[in-house]
């Protein structure tokens, strides 16, 4: 089974075979998940939830608007990495696995940046 790793800083944290990926954007205060797994070909995006739109935040036209969130399944190509960065204007991202959630600051330094998700070697 392929596994989700956190590269940064010289570390690397394996992770899940499937985790999401949350954060609160810094002007609209706005929460984004995305729910990604490992596969043979790399990355992929299975789900997608908004928590409302504007400053960049608007969902993909075929998100649906359900229980307050924009919900959407892009049809994005598996991806070989993510590259995450960390402004320190925001909180950090959170990384969820299994419902349970821990903020990014728990598996690599807190200060590290660009981070990168990408499957296990």
């Amino acid at each position: 089974m392929s596994l989700i790793c956190l590269v940064a800083a010289g570390t690397s944290v394996r992770l899940a075979a499937a985790l999401t990926l949350a954060w609160t954007h810094s002007v609209q205060k706005t929460v984004w998940e995305e729910d990604w797994r490992a596969t043979p070909a790399g990355l992929v995006l299975a789900e997608m939830r908004i928590s409302g739109s504007g400053a960049g935040m608007e969902p993909p036209p075929d998100a649906v608007l359900r229980d307050g969130r924009y919900i959407a399944h892009p049809a994005l190509a598996p991806q070989a990495e993510l590259i995450l960065r960390r402004s320190g204007a925001t909180a950090d991202y959170r990384v969820c696995i299994a419902g349970q959630c821990r903020p990014m600051s728990d598996f690599v330094p807190a200060d590290a940046d660009p981070v990168a998700l990408r499957p296990c070697d």
